[in-house]
């Protein structure tokens, strides 16, 4: 049988690592990838050269090209994940009225907090926030409260749920607050990371906190906005209270 090298089935030629190729020594015009980093190889291949490569493949850099699209991938791919567990309000601008949110206990598994802001429609006016993620969330005796009050006509609307045996639960929970009180323990803190280490929509170099758990009693907490992938309400109450009745139906 004959060998005929040809493009389909080059001819490879193959030296020990360290000897250098003689001049006659045939090129392959379509090269393999090398051997990953770290796997133990006797041979050397010799390949072309990256202008070489570029001219046979159309004038393109396939190196250089992935060089840059991996890590534009990553960032967009990063941006995306924030956005679908909650972390990136994409283009979402809050009411100019905070609301208040109680519980008579939260429980919380994979807790995050850093700083960031708000802003309201029409108003270029940044409002700091602390921001609270929260994996998973139990919440015994929940109370939320807005004050909807109409020119002369005073209204709070009131929603309370998780008052029996079952607590309401919230699953990809954020919180945008501007105060929060009550007794808390935190299991695995750990304070002063990185806020971008710990989600996409945190700046660089910012302060950051996280907890593998956190157990807050007597939650007194304003907010701003909230977010969940789920939010369960077990016996869900909602009551709009107007005029007299009004009077003190927040929830704290």
């Amino acid at each position: 049988m004959s060998c005929v090298a040809s493009r389909e089935h080059p001819i490879r030629v193959l030296r020990p690592v360290g000897t250098t190729a003689p001049a006659s020594a045939p090129r392959s015009p379509f090269p393999e990838s090398r051997p990953a980093i770290g796997v133990d190889t006797p041979f050397e291949e010799d390949l072309v050269s990256e202008s070489e490569d570029r001219q046979l493949r159309g004038g393109t850099s396939w190196r250089r090209f992935a060089a840059m699209a991996i890590p534009a991938a990553a960032v967009a791919g990063g941006i995306l994940f924030g956005v679908a567990n909650g972390a990136i309000a994409a283009n979402i601008t809050v009411s100019g009225t905070a609301f208040k949110v109680g519980a008579e206990r939260l429980e919380g598994d994979k807790f995050k907090q850093y700083g960031g802001v708000v802003y309201e429609k029409d108003n270029p006016t940044p409002i700091p926030i602390a921001i609270s993620e929260i994996g998973h969330a139990d919440l015994y005796k929940l109370c939320q409260s807005v004050d909807a009050s109409l020119p002369g006509m005073p209204v709070v609307l009131r929603i309370e749920a998780g008052g029996g045996k079952e607590p309401a639960t919230a699953d990809g929970m954020l919180i945008a607050m501007e105060s929060l009180e009550g007794d808390a323990k935190f299991t695995n803190i750990k304070i002063g990371q990185d806020a971008s280490d710990l989600s996409a929509a945190a700046k660089e170099g910012t302060f950051g906190q996280s907890a593998d758990h956190v157990t807050i009693t007597g939650l007194q907490q304003v907010a701003r906005y909230t977010t969940a992938g789920t939010f369960n309400l077990k016996g869900l109450k909602l009551k709009v209270h107007a005029f007299g009745n009004a009077a003190g139906k927040q929830c704290f």
